[in-house]
């Protein structure tokens, strides 16, 4: 679906708005939450009122915009309607991070029109950056252009990756992997933030990113990104479904390849993902 450029730029400055608004909410309690704020959703998974302020904020910003458009987001997780036009929101993107109070967590906003990736934004409230990309016209960290690293190899490459916690049941087959890659990269970092993952690989800071079982809403706007930076972005199977399986890889076309191969040699079972 072809969307006029202006439009697609009224779309990221209503995105970029939500998500600074939102963030100072966040900087606001960052290390001042305490245990009546906090609620476990599941094992290992928890919210906290802060999550539920900031998605509140950013919804308002599009409801207030684009009353007609669908919002799937985190904390409420299901789909407002059928529009073509889906905003795909993660209010705070490393919640563990937040609650911990260590300074590495996101706001992610994606639009996607008729199944398409069009705009994507990830801020860091902490450091202030805003990473945006629009389909088509590049992506960029506060105004400037980012490209994705070139290394020649993984012997060059910083990866960063994101434990499966919630996927006890694949954890050996991560750790097989986790372990071929420390004998190839560089070195391996993991953030505990797939948005910031996937916006610091779209800079050029990790050489390339992967990780098993996420949300929509933790990957839609990093994987644009990256893609517009340059790079590529597939699920296990190299193909184009990351946002259904919740599989994904990203890179420059030789490290997001030489990942593709050791996560399929490693893991029996990566079609089927």
């Amino acid at each position: 679906m072809k969307v006029h450029p202006n439009t697609l730029a009224a779309y990221l400055e209503v995105a970029k708005q939500a998500a600074m608004e939102a963030g100072n909410v966040l900087k606001k309690y960052f290390r001042k939450l305490d245990a009546s704020m906090i609620e476990e959703k599941a094992a290992n998974d928890f919210v906290t009122d802060v999550d539920r302020r900031s998605e509140q904020i950013i919804k308002n910003h599009i409801i207030t915009h684009f009353s007609d458009h669908a919002i799937l987001a985190e904390e409420s997780e299901t789909q407002t309607n059928t529009s073509p036009f889906l905003w795909i929101i993660d209010p705070l993107d490393g919640t563990a991070n937040y609650i911990h109070g260590v300074p590495a967590f996101a706001i992610s906003i994606a639009l996607e029109i008729k199944g398409e990736l069009c705009m994507g934004i990830v801020y860091d409230p902490i450091k202030a950056d805003i990473f945006s990309a629009v389909k088509g016209q590049g992506a960029s960290k506060n105004g400037k252009p980012i490209h994705v690293s070139l290394p020649k190899n993984l012997n060059d490459s910083l990866i960063a990756t994101g434990f499966p916690f919630r996927k006890k049941n694949i954890v050996d087959t991560y750790v097989k992997i986790f372990r071929e890659l420390l004998n190839h990269a560089s070195d391996m970092r993991r953030c505990g933030s797939a948005s910031l993952d996937l916006a610091y690989t779209a800079d050029g800071i990790f050489s390339g990113f992967f990780e098993y079982a996420l949300s929509p809403w933790d990957i839609a706007a990093g994987a644009l990104l990256v893609q517009e930076a340059g790079g590529i972005t597939t699920d296990f199977n190299g193909k184009n479904n990351y946002l259904k399986t919740g599989n994904i890889i990203a890179g420059s076309k030789i490290i997001h390849n030489e990942l593709l191969k050791i996560i399929q040699s490693n893991d029996p079972n990566y079609f089927e993902k």
